[in-house]
């Protein structure tokens, strides 16, 4: 999947989990990828299961049942310095940076794991936290393809 240079955003700070989820759902319904709906069914999602994966990341994405909202396949890459939780008081859960995802069929599946191979190494996460630029989070991502 190819990415592109508006759906990457840098520096960004969210004060809670549903805050970022629904910034990661706004980015991918003002390109076009989904309906407004697939917002609330990316909320619902992490309600149901956590997005958080490890490794300082998260990948929210909807619910099945929201798929009839996906008009295509698109990736948003959230980058939050300082890190927004995921977890709770008793178990933080940091994430540092964040994929929104919606796909077609099965291929938000590939997407995510695309996504875990790449991030398995923490080292490749802290380079996309640490990056400057759109085009920095491009090279390192299209490298792991």
């Amino acid at each position: 999947m190819k990415l592109e240079k508006h759906l990457i955003k840098l520096n960004e700070k969210f004060s809670n989990k549903e805050e970022a989820i629904r910034f990661c759902g706004k980015v991918l319904y003002e390109s076009g990828f989904v309906t407004e709906d697939y917002i609330e069914a990316m909320i619902n999602r992490d309600e149901e299961l956590s997005v958080y994966m490890g490794n300082f990341i998260a990948i929210p994405h909807g619910t099945d049942e929201a798929k009839k909202a996906v008009l295509k396949s698109g990736i948003t890459v959230v980058q939050v310095p300082k890190g927004v939780d995921f977890g709770n008081a008793d178990d933080p859960k940091v994430a540092t940076v964040l994929f929104g995802i919606a796909g077609i069929g099965n291929e938000h599946l590939e997407i995510i794991q695309k996504i875990s191979i790449f991030c398995a190494d923490v080292d490749n996460v802290i380079k996309l936290a640490d990056a400057q630029s759109e085009e920095e989070v491009i090279r390192l991502l299209d490298g792991a393809e």
